[in-house]
């Protein structure tokens, strides 16, 4: 009887770790669900909507200008920031200061990217800490599961005028 017991015991945990295994490669390499929070990707993701993330773009460097990014943090490795890819290395930035007055041009480097939210009065992203490491991307952000209201694949940028193919 004890003899069973453990049997039993034993598959259980086997099966756990299998199962374990398996979602945790799920996660990690094909996608899963995230909520978004904060104000700087309105009017395309607003604060709580939860959206799926793919992780296959990333891991064949298949990100491209206008995609929404999941990526850590440059400021606070503890969390994510949802973005949208404005420049690919090798790309010209221009970049203007709140009051319009002073714009610079900034290259985006070999590895990095740069980052912008929709809402560019209220983002915190590469206009303030600069070209991100592509290696921080954590997955591309393309369909939106809630509200139900807005479910399906996310608009294009309301800032598109921002995209350079020069």
């Amino acid at each position: 009887m004890l003899r069973g017991v453990l049997g039993k015991a034993f598959r259980l945990a086997g099966y756990t770790i299998q199962y374990g295994c398996i979602a945790h490669c799920a996660f990690e390499y094909v996608g899963g669900v995230v909520m978004c929070s904060g104000p700087s990707m309105e009017p395309t993701i607003q604060n709580s909507d939860i959206v799926f993330a793919e992780n296959l773009s990333r891991h064949f460097y298949a990100i491209q200008r206008g995609d929404i990014v999941i990526a850590k943090s440059p400021s606070d490795p503890k969390s994510n920031i949802c973005k949208r890819v404005i420049g690919l290395e090798g790309d010209k930035i221009l970049t203007t200061s709140s009051s319009d007055i002073f714009k610079s041009h900034n290259y985006v480097p070999t590895g990095h990217v740069w980052l912008e939210g929709d809402n560019l009065e209220n983002s915190t992203d590469s206009r303030y800490y600069g070209p991100i490491p592509y290696g921080l991307i954590r997955g591309r952000i393309f369909f939106k599961i809630w509200p139900f209201s807005d479910f399906g694949f996310l608009r294009d940028s309301p800032n598109g005028h921002r995209f350079s193919d020069d």
